[in-house]
C-alpha cells in the first residue's frame, strides 16, 4: 500500500496537470520533472525513495514486533521491498499503470543494501550526465544495482530478488528503449542563465 501511492501524478493534479497526458505519460519523477517542474520533480524522487524505505524500516519493527528468529528477518524485509516496487509499479489506484519503480526500488535498497545503492547512483550520474538521457541512467542503475548487490551481499535471496528487480526496471523502460533507437527520446536540457549586462 505504501508503493502503490501516485505521488506523481498526485503531486502534478495539485499543479493541475495531469501527467498521464503529458511527456512519456509516466507517473515517475522523471517525468514529473520535465512537464511540472524541477521541485515537483525532486519532491517526487524523494517521496517515491521514501516509500521504498519506510516499507522495509516498517517490516522491520513488525518482525521484530512477533519475534521472528533473526536468520528469517532479512528475508521479511526483502519481501516487503519487493511489494513497495510492485505497488509503485502497478499502483491499484491508477488501473494498475505505475512508475517504473527506480526511485523506489533505491529507497528499498537503501535500507537493504546501502553500499549497492551507491554504485548504481554512480551509474545513474554517469549514464544521465554523458546523455542528458534519464531513461539511459535509469537503465544502467538497474544494471549496476543487481551486479553491486551480488559482490556486496552474501544473500542468495536478495541476489536473486535484485536480479529480477532490476531486470523488471528494463522491462519497464521498453518504450524508452524504442525512442532511443527512434531518436524521439526526452532530452534533459538545462537552461543557461542569460549573461549579465556589461558581458
Amino acid at each position: 500500500m505504501l508503493g502503490s501511492i501516485p505521488t506523481g501524478f498526485l503531486v502534478a493534479k495539485a499543479r493541475g496537470v495531469d501527467i498521464r497526458a503529458v511527456g512519456s505519460g509516466n507517473i515517475g519523477a522523471a517525468n514529473t520533472f520535465r512537464a511540472v517542474g524541477k521541485t515537483a520533480g525532486v519532491i517526487v524522487l524523494l517521496i517515491d525513495a521514501l516509500k521504498g524505505f519506510v516499507a522495509v524500516a516498517t517490516s522491520n519493527l513488525i518482525v521484530n514486533f512477533f519475534g521472528v528468529a533473526e536468520p528469517d528477518r532479512e528475508n521479511y524485509r526483502i519481501v516487503a521491498g519487493i511489494f513497495a516496487v510492485l505497488g509503485h509499479n502497478y499502483t491499484c489506484w491508477l488501473n494498475f499503470k505505475g512508475g517504473k519503480g527506480i526511485a523506489t526500488s533505491a529507497g528499498v535498497y537503501l535500507a537493504l543494501a546501502p553500499l549497492a545503492v551507491l554504485y548504481a547512483v554512480v551509474a545513474f550520474i554517469l549514464g544521465f550526465g554523458l546523455t542528458r538521457f534519464t531513461s539511459v541512467g535509469s537503465m544502467l542503475a538497474a544494471v549496476a544495482l543487481p551486479t553491486a548487490v551480488w559482490f556486496t551481499r552474501d544473500n542468495w535471496m536478495l541476489r536473486i530478488v535484485t536480479i529480477v528487480l532490476g531486470a523488471l526496471a528494463l522491462l519497464r523502460h521498453r518504450t524508452n528503449i524504442k525512442r532511443l533507437i527512434a531518436g524521439t527520446e526526452n532530452r534533459v536540457e538545462f537552461k543557461k542563465r542569460p549573461p549579465k549586462p556589461g558581458k
